[in-house]
């Protein structure tokens, strides 16, 4: 589970802020152009997970490509089963840590991850798809009913819309509204950070340079691209 969103669910969402917060900031992969996976990678993934890894890599590299941003709620629809496909498990289970965040290569590699995978892997891909940046974030909510915390990846379809939350928790791709399960904390996307509110990004706090896990995503997957 999120580590530091467990201070939230005992405490106050400052708290939060300073169990995450990193100075510095690492240079994203450039997921705004076509992504190109070597056949170098594609063996090493086989070799590690099965045929079945590459051929999950496969299917998302022809996703991106042949998905059109003219309809973005038929791209949102896609790209949410796409991924919801896969199993979820616990960061304990599946990468021997308390906290992992991983690529979306890793996610799909392995065939499995928690919801922080989910979410990071919806939002690289629609942003690799073609969708504005400033439509997409990924958002940290405490899950009422499982009492935990949790990650989503929300839409905005203009700027202060209420946003349409990708969840793996459920297939249906819900405005925010319509999810009182989900207790808003805070919100990122590749440039900015928020404290959240239900409808909308709230109050911007600065860079999302600042959040050390996310750095360490973006890091990994200029390795798997270049």
């Amino acid at each position: 589970m999120i580590t530091a969103l467990r201070l939230y669910i005992t405490s106050k969402a400052p708290l939060i802020l300073i169990a995450v917060f990193a100075l510095g900031h690492v240079s994203p992969v450039n997921t705004q152009e076509k992504l190109f996976l070597s056949e170098t990678l594609l063996q090493q993934v086989e070799r590690e997970h099965g045929q079945s890894s590459r051929v999950r890599l496969l299917k998302w590299l022809h996703l991106i490509d042949h998905a059109s941003v003219e309809n973005e709620k038929e791209v949102l629809k896609k790209v949410n089963l796409f991924f919801n496909q896969m199993r979820f498990v616990p960061d304990h289970v599946q990468w021997k840590q308390s906290d992992y965040w991983a690529t979306p290569v890793e996610f799909l590699a392995s065939g499995a991850g928690d919801c922080e995978d989910f979410s990071i892997a919806k939002y690289i891909t629609l942003k690799t798809i073609g969708i504005p940046e400033e439509k997409l974030a990924i958002t940290y909510v405490k899950a009422i009913k499982l009492n935990q915390a949790h990650m989503v990846c929300t839409y905005y379809a203009y700027p202060g819309a209420e946003p349409l939350v990708l969840d793996n928790l459920t297939p249906s791709i819900l405005p925010a509204s319509k999810r009182p399960d989900l207790y808003p904390v805070y919100t990122f996307n590749g440039s900015s950070l928020w404290i959240a509110k239900q409808r909308g990004k709230g109050k911007n706090i600065g860079h999302s340079g600042r959040l050390k896990k996310w750095q360490n995503v973006m890091h990994r997957m200029t390795q798997e691209f270049n």
